[in-house]
């Protein structure tokens, strides 16, 4: 009983009244006592720090060592370690050590506590001090600590250094060590060294531990070898939900995603209790095959498992909505959450980026920062790639300067964003000096800048880049691949593009679907239609980006024909097409004239309820008025839903093609109040169709107004259209001297429409000037030959006309017959001057004599002032044949 008494006495708190409330809650609340008789206030000062070590109550904890000091209680190594653990869980290092240091004895326990501190808190020097200083260099627990410390605090290769220490010293392996150990190998993706520590595991007959299993599992799965990962899995003989989390989440880290969910459901079949882990896993697997409906399942599944409130669970169903393109449900989630985190934040950011809305992501992130949490590099990226999705550049460039000012600027992830921002912001002088900065890059970094320069049209150094980035042995990938040939194709450099097939082929990325579609796409933009259709067969799955290129192609070629026959070999092949495949279509439709196709086409964009695309809408109002239809060419216009620039342009082009210059100009001005901006191709048209109005004072208001008022400087095509408009209101000198004044040079086909005037207008002086300078950038072009000798011919000036033959004649010239063609029941006939290859020849001029005898009786006489001089042979015969009536 003395002995007892003594214990007591020595062991044993008592607490007085004054003592704080806390304390006393805590010693109440888990009061143990040797028998019914001593108060719930008395507890020993080993569960007192053990209790507080649990709870990392540090006040109440502090608070007992300061009584077990003033009482005078001398405590053994097993109180002290209690003590030291309290310090070391509530992150009070300072007094641990103090404790360490005081100790007259020291156990095992009291050194793995001082170790297992340090690791924890990144001191891993300290802690290898402490190692080394220990007796007989300690236990497998000291030797965990180690493995562990390293792994936590980024040090992986020391981990494994000390792991393989371990073996040469003979300390034997338990759980721990092979579950870290295997964790290391997961990190550094290394599954030859995991399977050799897998071997240790079949000696030791750990491979049937749950634990070790467990982290087999998941070292397999991390290190991309899936089967075996769920060979080990299937051959556990027990399996806990840490098993069936690690297998789940190798199948969705594989992209296995269906088969991550088929493992939930026989999960659940057989009992499983669900972790975080457990649902993070299928909410991705549902994020990357956008099965909303089954995410929605899967909430209402975790909803049931009471992990509503979790902010956990609560992200990866966030994150999953927004995957899904399902923004609403994201937010009202977000909202009803309990409590948020930073991740929780970071999800709806990158969501909002994700799905075109910057705005809200921005303001979101503004948001964050009210909240006291401190963003990160993925908050951060996320708020620069919403600034890049709407193309805010002076939101752009405030987090640019907040990157710098939080020391983010250098991370790869947030440089890469900045960098990506300026491009879609158009600012390519920014994002070359960003790239520049960078002291390390990646292949998002080069991709980046590659897709910055092409995106600007600065297709020579998005080749420049590329041929840096080959230099630095950074290996392309398939987005580079797609931005470099977009900028072949931009430049029409074949013969770079073909440089870059072959590295492709060389690379085995030659059939991947994304890189192929734009090698289609380079062929086809380069004129290259025969190897296009090559590239496109031999795809492993035809997209429908390799068909719209292949469709494009032919009608960018002036093949309308090919267009439309590849357009019905895609419907024989049962492939739906998009907005840009009905489009490309109608547009080959328009080239041809052939309004019974696009009608056709025009009612199957009527059943697919397409006609809401601006796009398509346009490309009708532009088919409609080419094929001469203006009646529903302007109907399309009225009933558009929504119209561009292109819209408008289209009709004010079709107004002023079909010489309706005052309805044109009419259009134009209910534009302008519409607040639409005109652009390039606007000018073009308006100014057309002044000429054929024949108003020069306004087309030189509208010329002039271009640069004035738009900001438009005047290209070729709208000193082509002056050119017109003067010479037609006979201001042919007026014409030329607009001509030589340009801050360009001209091309060839603005000197054809002065020469066109000079015929107009009977003006030879400024003819032979125009001819000159035309046959000097085409020498070959006989229409040139042509207009000059019929200018000759309306001068009289028969010897000028005289030489102009033998000059053709000499060089081989003909002209070019005149071609027309039009559509009876869905075939195009085509005709040619003097023709008779027709099958219906002689009833047709046959019909064509009486339309003459017709005009004739009308009153229209032939217009012979307009000739052609077919010929004129050396004994001074000339023969002229009449092509046209006044």
């Amino acid at each position: 009983m003395a002995f007892l008494s003594r214990f007591w006495s020595v062991r044993t708190l008592y607490l007085p009244l004054e003592t704080s409330s806390k304390f006393l809650q805590l010693c109440a609340a888990s009061t143990f006592t040797a028998t019914q008789a001593i108060p719930p206030t008395r507890k020993t000062f080993s569960h007192i720090f053990q209790e507080c070590s649990n709870r990392r109550a540090l006040k109440p904890g502090k608070e007992a060592h300061a009584h077990m000091i003033l009482s005078g209680f001398e405590p053994t190594v097993f109180v002290t370690n209690c003590l030291i653990q309290l310090y070391v869980k509530c992150c009070v290092l300072e007094y641990a050590f103090k404790v360490f240091e005081k100790m007259p004895q020291r156990d095992i326990v009291s050194w793995n506590t001082m170790i297992f501190g340090c690791a924890g808190g990144g001191m891993m020097e300290v802690a290898q001090a402490l190692f080394d200083s220990m007796p007989h260099h300690g236990d497998v627990v000291s030797w965990n600590s180690l493995i562990s410390g390293y792994l936590q605090n980024g040090d992986i290769h020391k981990s494994i250094a000390v792991f393989l220490k371990m073996r040469e010293m003979g300390v034997l392996l338990d759980q721990t060590t092979l579950a870290v150990s295997l964790k290391v190998c997961s990190m550094l993706e290394d599954h030859v060294l995991g399977s050799q520590i897998h071997g240790i595991a079949v000696q030791m007959g750990f491979d049937y531990d749950v634990v070790t299993g467990s982290a087999l599992v998941d070292m397999y799965a991390k290190c991309n070898k899936l089967e075996d990962s769920l060979s080990v899995f299937s051959e556990l003989p027990d399996k806990n939900w840490i098993s069936w989390s690690a297998a789940i989440a190798g199948c969705v880290q594989n992209d296995q995603l269906i088969r991550g969910l088929k493992l939930f459901k026989e999960m659940q079949r057989r009992g499983i209790g669900v972790s975080q882990s457990t649902y993070a896993s299928v909410f991705r697997s549902c994020a990357g095959l956008s099965a909303s409906r089954l995410g929605t399942q899967l909430h209402c599944h975790a909803l049931k498992a009471d992990f509503g409130s979790d902010v956990v669970v609560g992200t990866a169903t966030m994150d999953m909505y927004a995957k899904c393109d399902n923004m609403s449900d994201a937010h009202k989630l977000f909202s009803l959450l309990p409590g948020h985190n930073l991740q929780s934040y970071n999800a709806m950011i990158i969501g909002y980026a994700r799905n075109q809305q910057g705005f809200q992501a921005l303001k979101l992130f503004l948001q964050l920062q009210k909240t006291g949490f401190i963003f990160d590099e993925i908050s951060l990226s996320g708020a620069l790639s919403a600034a890049a999705v709407i193309k805010v550049l002076s939101e752009g460039v405030q987090l640019h300067g907040l990157a710098i000012k939080s020391n983010f600027s250098s991370n790869i992830c947030v440089a890469n964003a900045i960098l990506d921002m300026y491009g879609k912001c158009g600012a390519l002088v920014e994002a070359s000096c960003m790239f520049d900065e960078m002291e390390i890059r990646d292949a998002v970094s080069w991709n980046a800048i590659i897709t910055a320069c092409e995106q600007n049209e600065s297709d020579r150094e998005t080749l420049s880049h590329f041929a840096t980035m080959l230099r630095t042995k950074m290996e392309p990938d398939e987005f580079t691949y797609g931005s470099v040939l977009k900028a072949c194709a931009g430049q029409q450099a074949f013969n770079t593009g073909m440089e870059v097939h072959g590295r492709i082929i060389k690379s085995g990325m030659g059939l991947d679907m994304f890189v192929g579609s734009a090698l289609v796409d380079m062929y086809c933009k380069c004129g290259m239609m025969e190897e296009a259709e090559k590239i496109h067969y031999r795809l492993e799955e035809q997209t429908m980006v390799s068909w719209n290129a292949i469709i494009s192609g032919f009608s960018l070629q002036k093949k309308s024909e090919d267009s439309q026959r590849f357009f019905s070999h895609l419907l024989e092949m049962g492939v739906e097409p998009d907005n840009f495949t009905y489009a490309t279509v109608l547009d080959a439709c328009a080239n041809l004239a052939t309004v019974g196709l696009g009608k056709q086409i025009h009612a199957q964009i009527i059943k697919l309820e397409l006609q809401s695309d601006v796009y398509i809408t346009s490309t009708l109002v532009d088919m409609y008025s080419k094929c001469g239809n203006m009646h529903d060419s302007l109907l399309m216009f009225q009933k558009a839903p929504k119209r561009d620039s292109v819209t408008w342009n289209a009709m004010i082009c079709g107004c002023a093609h079909h010489g309706l210059g005052e309805e044109a100009l009419e259009i134009f001005e209910h534009m302008l109040l519409e607040n639409m901006k005109p652009n390039h191709a606007t000018f073009v048209s308006v100014l057309r169709a002044c000429s054929h109005v024949g108003n020069a004072e306004k087309g030189q208001c509208y010329f002039h107004k271009m640069a004035s008022i738009y900001g438009l400087d005047p290209q070729l095509e709208h000193y082509s259209c002056m050119v017109d408009i003067l010479g037609r209101s006979g201001q042919v000198e007026e014409a030329l001297k607009l001509i030589q004044d340009m801050p360009f040079e001209a091309d060839a086909i603005i000197w054809r429409t002065l020469l066109s005037i000079c015929k107009i207008q009977g003006n030879v002086e400024v003819a032979e000037k125009a001819a000159g300078s035309l046959l000097q950038l085409e020498p070959e072009d006989s229409a040139a030959y042509t207009l000059l000798s019929n200018i000759y011919a309306d001068a009289g000036m028969w010897q000028q006309v005289s030489k102009m033959r033998q000059t053709m004649r000499y060089h081989n010239l003909k002209k070019e017959p005149g071609c027309s063609w039009i559509e009876v029941k869905d075939e195009v006939h085509t005709f040619l001057v003097c023709e008779k290859a027709h099958p219906k020849c002689k009833q047709i001029y046959e019909l064509l004599d009486v339309l003459i005898c017709d005009m004739r009786r009308a009153g229209y006489a032939p217009d012979t002032g307009t000739i052609q001089v077919e010929g004129i042979e050396e004994n001074g015969h000339r023969e002229v044949k009449s092509y046209g009536f006044s």
